[in-house]
């Protein structure tokens, strides 16, 4: 009886350890999920059109503040990936900035249009100087995720 009691409290305290997430989009798992490091350097290999699928782990520095329907993530290199939903199937609560998140989907580069980026200002809250100043295009990396995972 000892031994079960005894085996019984190890399997609590090794399930009271594992990270534990909020899911949005297609149920996934956090195994196997590479750093923003690694992500950084992948983006960097890529041109215009090129994607990958993958799961990565990063940081959220913004979310849409009118909907939760986009998110950017911190590479950890200075640069940042703008991630949005798949089929626009799921939005993100929008008081996430900061914390833990892991996305499952397709990596790509693309090409923002000034209206597009003006839209995304829009949407942070910036001023209307702050979206006037966008006048060029901007190559930009790009998430399409299916699943979103958010550290509690």
């Amino acid at each position: 009886m000892k031994h079960l009691l005894f085996a019984t409290f190890c399997l609590f305290l090794l399930n009271s350890c594992k990270d534990k997430y909020y899911s949005f989009g297609e149920k996934i798992s956090a195994d196997e999920a590479k750093e923003a490091s690694f992500m950084a350097l992948q983006y960097k290999h890529m041109q215009v059109g090129d994607s990958v699928n993958s799961k990565r782990k990063a940081k959220v520095m913004d979310v849409c503040q009118a909907k939760g329907c986009w998110m950017t993530l911190n590479l950890e290199d200075g640069s940042e990936v703008m991630v949005k939903f798949k089929d626009y199937g799921f939005f993100v609560p929008k008081d996430i900035t900061g914390k833990e998140v892991i996305v499952n989907g397709k990596a790509f580069v693309n090409e923002v249009s000034v209206d597009e980026q003006r839209h995304y200002a829009e949407d942070a809250g910036k001023t209307s100087e702050e979206i006037a100043s966008i006048t060029q295009p901007k190559r930009t990396y790009s998430f399409e995720a299916d699943g979103v995972l958010i550290k509690q």
